[in-house]
C-alpha cells in the first residue's frame, strides 16, 4: 500500500479530493494503485511508481508518452462520435510542470486519469474478441503513423532485434554457463535451422522496403480495454511504444492471442494456433491499417507470427542455457518448458502458413 498516496496525489494538478488508494491490476513491472476521489462528477486516477530499473531513462520514457498521448488525443478528437476521455490515456501534469515527480527517496511517480466501466481480458476465446483486438492495435498504429517530429526514444534498445538476439543466443551456447547444452540438442537445432529465414523482416527494412514506424511492442490482449458491449476502447501500457516494424505488434498479438494453450503449457499436444482467431484478428487489424501498410508490409504480414514466436522461443531457450537469469521461473526447467511450448506453437503456425498467407491476400 502506498502509505503516502495522498501526499503523492497532491503533487499533481488533479481535480477532486483524495478519498483512498488501493493496489490495482496485475502488472509485473510498475507498482500501481487506484486513487478514488470524493464526488460523483470527479475523475478517479491511476497512480504508478515507475520501475526505473527496467526503464532507466525516465525523462525519455515520459517524453515518449507525452508525445504519443497528445497526438492520439488530437487525432481521436477529430473522429465523429469518439469519446477521447475513454479512448485515449490522459496523463496529469505535476505542479512542477512535468508528467512525473520524484519523491524524497528518489522514486519516480506518474498519474493517469482512470477509465471507468472498462473490461479487459487475459484470454481471446472468440473470433469477435480477436477482431476487436486486431482493430484496436491497427487503429493505434494507424493513428500514430503521422506523429510529427523526431523519432521516439528507444525505451528498451533492440527489443525486437532478432539478429542481435541470435548473436546473444550463439554466444550463450558457446559459454554454456549452466552446463545444460547437451540436454537440449533438439531445441537448439530447431532454433539454428531457422536463423537465416528469420532475418527477412530486418533485411527488408535495411533495403528500405519496410519502413520503421511507431509500434506498441507489448500487444498482449490484456493491454486492450473494452467497453461493456465488447467493443475495443483504448490501448494501455505505453512504456514500450517506440520505433519498430508493424510486424512485431501483429506477430506478438497472434502469438499470445491465437494460441489455444498457455505460453508455458506442459502438455504439448494442447498447443496450437487457432486459424479462426488468426483470421478474425487479421480482419480487424487490416480494417484499420489497410491504407497505411505498403505492399511489402502486407506481403509479409502472415510471416510475422512465425517470427515473433521464434524470437520468444529463442529468448526462453537463451535464458535456460544461461541459468535462468532473466525470466522469473517457478521450477528448475520452466524456461525449457516455455521453449518447448513456443516451438510447438511455431510448428503449428508453419503447418498453417499457406492458409495464413491466403487469408491475408483475401483481406488486403
Amino acid at each position: 500500500m502506498a502509505e503516502n498516496a495522498k501526499e503523492l496525489f497532491d503533487w499533481f494538478l488533479a481535480s477532486g479530493t483524495f478519498l483512498d488508494a488501493a493496489p490495482f491490476g496485475s502488472g509485473h513491472i510498475h507498482k500501481t494503485w487506484l486513487i478514488r476521489t470524493a464526488g460523483q462528477d470527479k475523475d478517479d486516477y491511476i497512480l504508478q511508481q515507475i520501475n526505473n530499473n527496467v526503464f532507466r531513462n525516465v525523462p525519455e520514457l515520459q517524453e515518449n508518452l507525452e508525445r504519443v498521448t497528445v497526438h492520439l488525443k488530437k487525432k481521436i478528437s477529430a473522429i465523429p462520435g469518439s469519446d477521447v476521455r475513454r479512448e485515449c490515456l490522459q496523463m496529469i501534469w505535476s505542479r512542477e510542470g512535468k508528467s512525473w515527480i520524484n519523491d524524497n527517496e528518489g522514486n519516480f511517480w506518474r498519474l493517469f486519469v482512470f477509465i471507468p466501466d472498462h473490461i479487459s481480458y487475459d484470454i481471446v476465446d472468440s473470433p469477435e474478441k480477436a477482431y476487436e483486438g486486431g482493430k484496436a492495435i491497427g487503429r493505434f498504429q494507424a493513428l500514430l503513423s503521422d506523429l510529427p517530429g523526431k523519432p521516439l526514444h528507444e525505451t528498451i534498445p533492440s527489443f525486437h532485434d532478432v539478429e542481435k538476439r541470435m548473436i546473444t543466443f550463439l554466444e550463450t551456447i558457446k559459454r554454456d554457463p549452466a552446463g545444460r547444452l547437451k540436454s537440449i540438442i533438439d531445441e537448439t537445432d530447431f532454433i539454428l535451422r531457422r536463423t537465416d529465414k528469420m532475418k527477412i523482416i530486418q533485411q527488408l527494412g535495411r533495403e528500405g522496403k519496410i519502413p520503421v514506424r511507431i509500434t506498441h511492442n507489448d500487444t498482449k490482449f490484456n493491454n486492450i480495454l473494452f467497453d461493456k458491449n465488447g467493443k475495443s476502447l483504448c490501448i494501455i501500457d505505453l512504456d514500450t511504444v517506440m520505433p519498430g516494424y508493424f510486424h512485431s505488434d501483429f506477430g506478438d498479438a497472434i502469438r499470445t492471442g491465437a494460441n489455444v494453450a498457455a505460453e508455458d503449457e506442459k502438455e504439448l499436444s494442447k498447443v496450437r494456433m487457432d486459424i479462426s482467431l488468426f483470421a478474425a484478428y487479421a480482419e480487424g487489424y487490416l480494417s484499420e491499417t489497410r491504407e497505411t501498410l505498403n505492399s511489402t508490409e502486407k506481403e509479409y504480414l502472415a510471416f510475422a507470427p512465425l517470427l515473433l514466436t521464434y524470437e520468444q522461443a529463442m529468448r526462453f531457450l537463451t535464458d535456460y542455457i544461461d541459468g535462468d537469469k532473466y525470466y522469473t521461473i517457478h521450477h528448475e526447467h520452466h524456461n525449457l518448458q516455455r521453449t518447448q511450448a513456443q516451438i510447438r506453437l511455431l510448428v503449428s503456425m508453419e503447418e498453417q502458413y499457406e492458409e495464413m498467407k491466403s487469408i491475408i491476400r483475401r483481406l488486403v
